[in-house]
């Protein structure tokens, strides 16, 4: 009998949930046992379910192949087969929260991609290398529900990865004003060329609510626990804009940035290079062995040559020069479905198994 952890996919058959499948392939902790879908889709094996929809590069995993697709609507069915599950479903915002917490209450711990609980002020949202004390607070949110080791952690938006991690790198040098443009990939839609035809040699410059988050869940990143939540930091203050652009995976960032402190260019990236979080220290089988990279090309990061950096765990940054307004700018990449999405609920997943908050059941 494997030793590897059971885990569930909620929402398996789309875009998100196909990208979990296909990172949890091989993985030596965990064990893709049971997928869970809309009712239309239960019943039907994971490849009937999928049909000509399978979106990722490489082909589906055999071993998923002849799972039954479960309905994730029949919560004690799934969780009774799972040590954790993974969330991808494509619901409103208040049926996932909903949905979320009836797993949580089965002492099924769920890691979720969806956005419904990132200002639960008991849920941690995390990037593990920015903020694993946040996990700290698992244990008052086990109160609110009444379990022993039922919770929900989730991941932030994809939106941030360019960008936040930066920013925490340079935290010591006082970053109190951030502009930033992000170029977002039409995969963070839950999309791809075949489905989104008018999306080529377009630009849209509107992405429903994405402006918010980009400018708001960094703060709630750098937050701090206080009286049995968190807390979001005050600053710096940050003002986006988000616009889709015709690129299948990969967010860029140009970004422009006031510090009170005033950093030289060598200084700004050592601290970008050799910043590691606890990832790094417990070597995670996902975390990236450098998290972030500094491209020295005046053309670089680009999506075509730097996307997949650190098997796409890995940040890329370029283009760090002073500005005549702001004192510095730059532009950032990340992959937005695997640092963006499944990847980084992969690598929480991994930091809370390492923390002990998710066992065999």
């Amino acid at each position: 009998m494997s030793e590897k952890l059971k885990v569930g996919i909620l929402g398996g058959t789309g875009m998100v949930g196909q990208r979990f499948i296909a990172l949890l392939e091989k993985h030596p902790w965990f064990e893709v046992t049971t997928i869970a879908a809309s009712p239309r889709s239960a019943g039907k094996t994971y490849e009937e379910a999928v049909g000509d929809r399978w979106k990722m590069d490489t082909p589906m995993p055999e071993a998923v192949k002849k799972i039954v697709v479960m309905n994730v609507n029949e919560v004690d069915a799934v969780a009774s087969q799972v040590d954790f599950v993974f969330s991808a479903v494509d619901m409103t915002k208040e049926e996932i929260k909903r949905i979320e917490e009836e797993y949580a209450k089965t002492e099924t711990p769920v890691v979720s991609n969806n956005s419904a609980h990132r200002w639960t002020p008991d849920v941690p949202m995390m990037i593990p290398e920015i903020n694993s004390q946040h996990a700290a607070i698992i244990e008052q949110q086990r109160k609110r529900l009444g379990t022993k080791r039922g919770f929900i952690a989730v991941k932030p938006n994809c939106s941030i990865q360019s960008y936040a991690p930066v920013l925490t790198a340079w935290k010591e040098f006082e970053p109190y004003e951030v502009v930033v443009t992000t170029y977002q990939a039409i995969s963070g839609a839950g999309k791809n060329f075949k489905d989104w035809p008018e999306m080529i040699g377009n630009v849209i410059p509107y992405i429903g609510g994405e402006e918010e988050k980009s400018e708001k869940e960094p703060l709630r990143l750098w937050g701090e626990i206080r009286d049995g939540e968190i807390v979001p930091a005050d600053g710096p203050v940050i003002t986006s804009q988000c616009i889709r652009v015709p690129v299948l995976n990969g967010h860029t960032a140009a970004v422009f940035v006031k510090f009170k402190k005033k950093p030289t260019k060598e200084e700004l990236i050592e601290k970008l290079v050799s910043f590691r979080g606890e990832p790094q220290d417990l070597q995670l089988p996902s975390a990236p062995a450098q998290f972030m990279q500094y491209l020295e090309e005046d053309n670089r990061p680009q999506v075509t040559m730097d996307v997949d950096y650190e098997r796409g765990m890995g940040i890329s940054i370029g283009r760090l020069r002073e500005d005549t307004v702001y004192d510095w700018k730059f532009v950032g990449l990340s992959h937005n479905t695997v640092r963006g999405a499944a990847g980084g609920a992969v690598l929480c997943a991994e930091l809370l198994k390492a923390k002990g908050y998710i066992t065999k059941k």
